[in-house]
């Protein structure tokens, strides 16, 4: 280690096993992990400085201070304070508890239970108490506890198979090996404990796929690579126990470093009122400052002349000392244009609109009992503003469930359902499934629905026979019968596993195999083939064979692989066969299915005999061994003859092509970020249809070096813009950069998509070529990034957040994906089948993708659209409300006097008008929830941020300022000759006061009701009933009881029924609400009828369709005619055939009797055009809109 500033930058690893005295010398981190942000000593500093980090909190903690003095204070301190500190609680509490399940959640992990070796027996210690250097116990099916080096396993050779959802969201098997020296030390616990062996190795680090380091032992050195290694957040899957050596411990790990830190997230809205506060304090020093000059200047001139009978205090000096305090006594009398009661009702409406996110049946994933959960308050509005959507894969989009859904066989299709006229039919739930009743083997949940291919195997067919018994030879499954009858098998990948499955339940049962046989059940007879040679998958070959002899003595090479492969492989006599099986295959990938085709290969005995003795010698070969290899694979794999083809369903999660497509048309941007390999990044992008056929160009970037990737970016940027690149748009100013940016993205024509691998990934996130990449990226309709760590997925959000300054939103639902989701400005986890660590770093979750358009099309519109609305409003009524101060200082002697009485300034923004503002900011609606989802471009205002923003803030202070000219203006020159009934002068003070604010309430009140798009029974009472309750209270206060009470409180004693009783205080209260509210209705029906926007179309459609029924869409099918898709896609590497044939990994023992079982599995159809139908609906709109507006 080496000292970089005050903190230990550790250079290299250094450990020794069952020696804690000496590894703590290096002071390594223990195994508790963290990722609550506060404790009880850091809790109250750390979020009262986030919270003051909002503008307005500091704003009126300053307000406060300003009151406490008595010179320039006219309202009481307890007037701020008390609604500060109720802000700051409800804040603190809310985020008290969201750090308090992510403390919960971090101590359920902590205290995991783990079986450390400790003086030489197992003893249980806590998972937080585990320390670099301790060997520990590892059981199947539990989590590893730390970043392990794999000492020995109860698998032959120490093997061990590990789960790796978490890490890359693959449920496919690794296999991990000890070292030979150490595998030796079984299960021997003396042996173990003697064990003491040092390891020095690279330090902590985020890469997933690559560990390097040696062990010294017994003065011997021996070389460590990933191969080794069990990394935290694995599981450990059919391996009984293992040991294992403690290399990195929490935050080390390279879990824990792919997790990027909890961040405090705002909205771009509290942003933008943190300017706006900022804005709104400039204005009111300026006003402060005209009337403290104003002050002064009446002072000397005028004000002296009244000093005999008014004196000075003591300690006023002079006029401009007056005009100095007269500043600061109108910052406290005019700050209620930013009443703290704003951010109340803010939190208020969000917590309204998170509860409408909890209460949503529509979101209710009944399968696992999940409803949608809304983890944060704060966020809700940021839902309807979201441009970029970065989406996991494995159980985000998909199931990760393989289903064995059609097959072609010597010509014939199988897998459609016919009614009895012969129409084909759509499968449903429904639709009765095939009886496997015949074979007491088959799979309980497999289902397949058409009997044609049952019947073929009962009547013997020899094409469909040998097409199964293909399937259940040809593989590298390894099974596991546990209990008699009850066959496991753990599949590389699980298409393989479908397809073995399959062969299962149609009778063609694969049992047991050893490194020399396969034992197959055939239609209830056991039949023993001896494994010759598996000629193994890889990404090259795309293609599996196997060679057995069968129990006669028959020599038969079995092949599956793509079909492009294969093909080139056939015997010329298959043509006629080849074209119809093409043909099917073009149908099943036209419905997403991914495809293999099958084929056989009769051998002689002596071509055989040669060919193995090559194949020996080749395998042996110190010098071009896989060359060597790959030539003879290549040479017997020739003049094969065609079996058939399979069609799996890489199952999609329901609804997710139809999510996608709707979020496309809402203009958001969904990009794929995946830990899977290319091939199945491609297959699943087409089966979601973020990927076509109709695009112009797929750009794939793969190189390997800095400069391959920059120039296949460049070449793709070309290609899109048509213009050569040079040096990329480098780091201009923002706004003319994003112009720029917007402009290229408009001009090109036509649709296309880029996919990017992990390590091209790595080069293009570098600082001199991230923006081209980015723009380039940001050209494409759809981006797909395979192979990529938890930590690149962050950098690749962090990339669109900080130059395209556009709202990003991230889903997954596993460990892999929570530094995605952290580093989001909305992070959404689903309710998976890879733990709840995306859910618990999530700021929502539900059970399924496809919630995720009502999410943002209906509940994220909708709380953009009422927060808007809400801000917009609430600006106007106190601007109207506190400008009217401003104009009176200019008739009161700039002597800081309020024109309303002191209790009506407190009651406005608490009771007078809180309520008919909250009920329109929680339920008010442009369109219903069937329109926002139908017409999907209803959501681009957001997008664009056109409902509040700087102009239109300054539109609705313009209205508050017209209101409060009118609301003070007119009165003033109403009262200055107008006398009551009796002759008496009306134009006294109170009942100005009482006239301007009676006419003040009644206008606020019409404009809400102007404003409110979505009636319910509650904007009725609050509205209307507020009014009501300003009339009440007015009365109560003025009244000759309060006054007897407390006659220094209320003053206005019998004003309100003096001054009220006059019909001319009525006609002028009328006219100023005429003159406030015509010029705003006349402006709002100009601009619905010569500009309106599609906000008001659909609400006229709405409106004329209201007592229509609703048409009925139908939705139709996709059909594709290229773009075949291996189903090999999910195998990442090599196959498990070398440790088959070595036998490292076998475990020896008997296949167990027949027992009886049925299959139930459904499948169901997916693709669906809703591009199409959303087209017609908005083209059929557009005709209808020309005949009728």
């Amino acid at each position: 280690m080496k000292l970089c500033g005050e903190k230990l930058i550790e250079e290299e690893r250094r450990a020794i096993a069952n020696n804690r005295e000496y590894n703590e010398k290096f002071q390594y981190a223990n195994n508790r992990i963290k990722t609550s942000k506060y404790n009880v000593v850091t809790f109250l500093p750390i979020n009262l400085f986030e919270q003051f980090q909002r503008v307005a909190n500091a704003y009126f903690l300053f307000l406060l201070l300003l009151q406490l003095i008595p010179h320039i204070s006219s309202l009481s301190w307890f007037t701020t304070i008390v609604p500060l500190v109720l802000v700051l609680t409800i804040t603190a509490v809310k985020d008290a508890t969201d750090d308090f399940f992510r403390y919960k959640s971090d101590n359920q992990v902590n205290n995991r239970q783990s079986q450390v070796l400790i003086d030489g027996k197992l003893q249980n210690e806590k998972w937080m108490n585990v320390r670099v250097g301790d060997v520990i116990k590892l059981e199947n099916n539990q989590f590893v506890a730390a970043d392990l080096l794999l000492l020995s396993s109860s698998e032959p050779h120490g093997l061990g198979y590990v789960e790796t959802a978490e890490l890359d969201g693959e449920t496919n098997l690794k296999v991990r090996h000890a070292l030979t020296v150490t595998s030796e030390l079984g299960a021997d616990m003396c042996r173990l404990a003697e064990f003491d062996g040092e390891i020095i190795c690279e330090p902590p680090n985020n890469k997933l796929d690559k560990f390097t380091g040696t062990l010294f032992w017994k003065e011997t050195k021996y070389s460590l690579d990933n191969e080794k290694m069990l990394l935290r957040g694995c599981v450990l899957r059919n391996t009984e126990w293992c040991f294992g050596l403690v290399i990195f411990a929490g935050p080390d790990t390279k879990l824990m470093q792919n997790s990027g830190r909890t961040k405090f997230k705002r909205t771009s809205i509290d942003r933008l009122m943190n300017t706006l506060v900022l804005w709104i304090f400039g204005f009111l020093v300026c006003m402060g400052i005209i009337l403290g000059i104003g002050n002064s200047i009446w002072e000397s001139e005028v004000g002296f002349h009244f000093h005999i009978y008014l004196p000075w205090d003591e300690w006023m000096k002079n006029a401009i000392f007056s005009g100095f305090l007269s500043f600061w006594s109108y910052i406290i009398i005019l700050n209620t244009v930013v009443p703290i009661s704003l951010y109340v009702s803010v939190e208020v409406i969000r917590l309204g609109h998170s509860y409408f996110i909890n209460w949503d049946r529509k979101m209710y994933y009944a399968n696992k009992n999940t409803s949608a959960e809304a983890r944060t308050t704060t966020l809700n509005e940021e839902l309807g503003q979201i441009e970029y959507i970065f989406s996991d894969k494995t159980g985000t989009l998909t199931q990760n469930i393989m289903i064995f859904n059609k097959c072609s066989i010597n010509g014939k299709a199988y897998g459609d359902v016919y009614d009895e006229l012969g129409h084909k039919m759509e499968v449903s739930e429904r639709t009765l499934p095939v009886d496997f009743s015949f074979n007491s083997l088959a799979d309980l949940k497999f289902k397949f629905y058409d009997a044609s291919l049952v019947e073929a195997i009962k009547l013997e067919d020899p094409s469909v026979h040998e097409f199964f018994r293909l399937l259940s030879l040809c593989h590298t499954v390894m099974p596991e019968e546990k209990n008699e009858g009850e066959l496991v098998y753990q599949a590389q990948s699980p298409d393989e596993g479908a397809l073995v499955t399959a062969a299962r339940s149609f009778g063609f049962v694969f049992r047991s195999r050893t490194p020399e046989t396969i034992t197959v059940n055939e239609m209830g007879k056991s039949v023993v083939y001896q494994l010759l040679a598996i000629l193994d998958f890889n990404n090259v070959r795309k293609r599996m064979s196997v060679i057995v002899r069968n129990p006669e003595g028959q020599i038969r090479l079995y092949s599956k692989g793509a079909d492009t492969i294969l093909f080139e492989r056939l015997h010329p006599s298959n043509e006629d066969l080849m074209c119809v099986t093409s043909d099917h295959l073009s149908e099943f990938a036209g419905e997403g299915l991914r495809t293999l085709v099958l084929a056989y290969k009769d051998l002689d005995e002596a071509y055989f005999d040669k060919w193995q003795k090559m194949h020996h010698h080749a395998s042996t070969a110190l010098e071009n061994r896989d060359e060597q290899l790959s030539d003879l694979y290549e040479e017997i794999e020739q003049d094969m003859m065609l079996l058939g083809a399979t069609a799996v369903e890489d199952k999609l999660q329901e609804g997710v092509s139809d999510t996608i497509a709707n979020l496309t048309l809402a203009n958001i941007k969904v990009w794929v970020l995946t830990g899977d390999k290319q091939e199945t990044a491609v297959n699943i992008g087409y089966s979601c249809n973020i990927l076509t056929d109709d695009m112009n160009e797929i750009f794939i970037v793969s190189g390997c070096t800095v400069l391959e990737v920059r120039e296949q970016i460049r070449k793709a940027t070309e290609q899109m813009v048509g213009t050569p690149v040079c040096n990329g748009h480098g780091v201009s100013e923002k706004n003319g950069s994003l112009k720029l940016e917007s402009v290229i993205e408009e001009t090109i024509m036509g649709d296309y998509a880029l996919v990017i691998n992990g390590h091209s990934l790595a080069h293009a996130l570098e600082a001199d070529m991230q923006r081209e990449f980015l723009d380039m990226a940001s050209m494409c309709r759809t981006v797909i990034c395979c192979r990529v760590t938890p930590l690149q997925k962050a950098q690749v959000v962090e990339l669109v957040k900080t130059f395209k300054k556009a709202v990003t939103l991230a889903i997954g639902d596993g460990a892999n994906d929570v530094s995605m989701i952290k580093s989001a400005h909305i992070g959404v986890g689903i309710s998976g089948q890879e733990g709840m660590q995306a859910v618990l770093a999530s700021d929502y979750s539900f059970g399924q993708f496809r919630y995720l358009q009502r999410l943002l099309l209906v509940h994220g519109r909708w709380s953009y659209l009422r927060m808007c609305k809400f801000l917009y409003y609430f600006f106007y009524k106190n601007f109207a409300f506190t400008l009217v101060h401003f104009w009176f200082g200019f008739f009161c002697g700039f002597s800081a006097q309020t024109v309303y009485d002191q209790w009506f300034i407190t009651l406005y923004n608490i009771v007078y008008t809180s309520l008919p503002v909250l009920a329109m900011g929680i339920f008010d609606q442009d369109v219903n929830e069937q329109k926002s989802l139908e017409y999907t471009r209803l959501y681009e205002p957001g997008q664009l941020n056109l409902l509040f923003n700087k102009r239109e803030f300054f539109i609705c202070i313009v209205q508050g300022v017209y209101t409060s000219i009118v609301l003070f203006f007119v009165p003033y020159g109403a009262f200055c000759d107008t006398t009551r009934d009796d002759g008496t002068h009306l134009s006294d003070y109170q009942s100005f006061a009482v006239t301007v604010a009676t006419s003040l309430v009644i206008v606020v009140s019409v404009q809400i009701g102007l404003d409110t798009s979505y009636w319910t029974a509650v904007n009725h009472f609050f509205i209307w009933g507020s009014v009501a309750v300003y009339f009440s209270i007015l009365f109560a206060m003025h009244s000759n009881g309060l006054f007897s009470i407390f006659p220094s409180q209320f003053p206005f004693v019998g004003n309100a029924r003096n001054s009220l009783v006059h019909l001319t205080v009525w006609l002028v209260i009328i006219v100023t609400t005429v003159l406030c509210i015509v010029p705003v209705v006349a402006i709002r029906f100009l601009m619905v009828d010569l500009k309106p926007t599609l906000s008001d179309k659909v609400r006229y459609m709405q409106r004329v369709r209201r007592k229509q029924k609703p048409l009925q869409h139908r939705m139709r099918r996709v059909n594709r005619t290229s773009s075949r898709r291996s189903g090999y896609a999910f195998s990442h590497q090599e196959g498990f055939g070398e440790l088959i044939t070595s036998g490292r990994n076998m475990r020896f023992y008997k296949p167990s009797p027949v027992v009886t079982g049925k299959s139930m599995l459904s499948s169901t159809s997916w693709i669906e055009n809703l591009r199409k139908k959303t087209t017609d609906t908005m083209n059929s709109f557009g005709s209808e809109k020309n005949i009728k507006l």
